[in-house]
């Protein structure tokens, strides 16, 4: 088992949490056009899967760290220490949540986020990951099957009331992250990794299939979204993975920000606050296009400062 970083992993990270950036800033301005921003509800539009990606960089690394500390810590400290990393995580997004709800930017009386979502997914997957990949597999498609049936079935209003799936929603992502820890043994494994890119193509191609039954939402966090961003995920992070092997010593930009997700992912809403907060149209919401470039160019100048400033100092926050 490799015991340095894998540098792919980290400039995949670092691509995900950066789109996330952008993409949380952007989201609220009537200039960017609809293609680049959430679909309502049935469909997929390019934004939909950056939270995929952030889930998909975590199952790539979650197997590797929890048998790396197992090797060297008891199970029953190995398993805390993921405890308190995820509970950690979900509380982070609580606390997100709840301050959109004070300043009015939370409309559905739901706090819920992606970070809970993560928190959440990273929980429920602790109790299956040192299940061989074969049985991670089968139950992340198992419970993906069960959640699509339970949501058409009973509580698809619910949901769709909610941010990132709510509470309920959790189980699909877990089910994404479960399949991605599996996908990420075949990485992983020498003898195996040449496999990976079919496999990534497979999970891509069966989601295309089953999105004729099932409405591809993200909303929804419906199957056929799941196993499409799974199979998209996997096949990005196989160009990057053979682009990193080939230029060595590239991209740092995005190793830098892959190496501190989180604490990017917090600091941007403390930067995007200094032009929404005033509540001046101008400024954010009704702001012209040459104003958003300068702004978002100053949010990755900024969060890129201090990405690199953390890699300096050696601090690691990942997730």
């Amino acid at each position: 088992m490799p015991t340095d970083r894998i540098s792919s992993i980290d400039q995949f990270r670092g691509f995900a949490i950066l789109a996330m950036v952008l993409a949380n800033f952007t989201g609220g301005m009537t200039v960017v056009p609809a293609w680049l921003k959430h679909a309502p509800d049935v469909g997929l539009t390019a934004i939909d899967l950056i939270a995929p990606f952030f889930i998909f960089a975590i199952g790539l690394t979650y197997g590797m760290s929890f048998r790396r500390r197992l090797d060297r810590e008891p199970a029953a400290k190995t398993y805390g220490h993921f405890a308190v990393r995820y509970l950690a995580i979900l509380g982070i997004g609580a606390i997100i949540s709840a301050g959109e709800t004070l300043i009015g930017e939370n409309t559905s009386g739901v706090d819920w986020g992606v970070l809970q979502a993560i928190g959440m997914a990273g929980l429920l997957t602790l109790t299956v990951i040192r299940l061989p990949a074969p049985w991670r597999a089968l139950i992340g498609l198992g419970l993906l099957a069960v959640y699509q049936v339970i949501l058409d079935q009973f509580v698809l209003e619910t949901v769709l009331r909610s941010s990132h799936g709510g509470l309920f929603g959790s189980l699909s992502w877990t089910a994404m992250l479960v399949l991605a820890t599996a996908l990420a043994d075949l990485f992983h494994d020498p003898s195996k990794r040449k496999w990976f890119g079919a496999a990534g193509a497979a999970v891509l191609f069966t989601s295309l299939a089953l999105a004729l039954l099932v409405p591809v939402s993200k909303n929804r966090v419906s199957a056929s979204y799941v196993l499409v961003s799974l199979g998209v995920s996997a096949v990005l992070f196989l160009v990057f993975h053979l682009f990193s092997e080939r230029i060595r010593g590239g991209g740092r930009f995005l190793s830098a920000w892959g190496k501190n997700p989180l604490a990017l992912y917090v600091l941007h809403y403390l930067l995007i606050g200094i032009v929404y907060l005033p509540n001046v149209p101008v400024l954010y919401a009704e702001a012209p296009p040459w104003l958003v470039l300068v702004e978002c160019a100053a949010l990755v100048g900024a969060l890129s400062a201090a990405a690199y400033w953390m890699e300096k100092k050696k601090i690691i926050l990942s997730l």
